[in-house]
């Protein structure tokens, strides 16, 4: 409907954006963050390098859009994992399976664009402040996991930061509050519920990263049992049915 509402010279702009994006990720896909460049982009497109700069002001406002559609399109599989989890009744157990499975999955189905946020940090770049909300996104369907779990020793110290955090931080509690509202009135289980998402993303980016890094080639080892055995031993660290 909006874009229905929006004139020929917007529709044109947004067509133009998205196909500069488009331009943009094929070199990310060829040689990463050090071989995107404005101007062969502009040369691909058949546009002045002038033109280029009227739809992205800088290499910094185009990688900005990029790090926002990957954070969104990420948080869109985690989410949709996160619905089937629940329509199908499953297990805490077997949901943070299921959201893991999601989150790599994406990861490795589009490398360059996980790499992009998870990889090594972009010489002189620094990330727009709403990316914080959007990479929260991504973890946010974590947290209803573990919120009811029985957190074993080996994890309390984490729980017991984490408290910690949302004394100080009032914003933290609102995370939670969002996506695991029948914890929001306990401390405790919003504890429990932010060490295990903040637990369970250190073990997927290990993980992950360097599946999408391509390190695993030659190990002899199943992905899929790997993330089976992350899965299960973070499952039991909490208590998880």
């Amino acid at each position: 409907m909006a874009e229905a509402q929006q004139g020929p010279r917007a529709r044109y702009r947004e067509q133009t954006r998205a196909e500069i994006k488009v331009a943009a990720l094929r070199q990310l896909a060829d040689g990463g963050v050090a071989a995107l460049a404005l101007t062969r982009i502009a040369k691909e497109m058949g546009l002045s390098g002038p033109a280029l700069y009227r739809y992205f002001a800088s290499r910094d406002d185009l990688l900005n859009a990029l790090i926002r559609d990957a954070y969104d399109d990420a948080a869109s599989a985690v989410a949709a994992a996160a619905d089937r989890s629940v329509a199908d009744a499953r297990s805490p157990r077997e949901r943070l399976r299921s959201l893991a499975a999601a989150y790599r999955a994406w990861a490795v189905g589009e490398p360059h664009r996980y790499l992009l946020l998870q990889g090594s940090p972009v010489p002189g770049y620094v990330a727009p402040a709403d990316t914080l909300d959007r990479a929260r996104a991504v973890l946010g369907p974590f947290l209803p996991v573990f919120a009811g779990g029985a957190p074993g020793a080996g994890v309390a110290p984490v729980v017991a930061q984490m408290s910690d955090w949302l004394g100080a931080d009032p914003a933290v509690g609102g995370w939670v509050a969002e996506y695991a509202p029948e914890a929001a009135a306990d401390s405790a289980a919003c504890a429990r519920a932010l060490a295990g998402a903040l637990l369970t993303w250190t073990q997927l980016h290990g993980s992950v990263g360097l599946e999408a890094a391509g390190q695993f080639t030659g190990m002899g080892h199943s992905v899929d049992a790997l993330l089976d055995a992350q899965t299960g031993m973070l499952a039991d660290a909490f208590g998880l049915e």
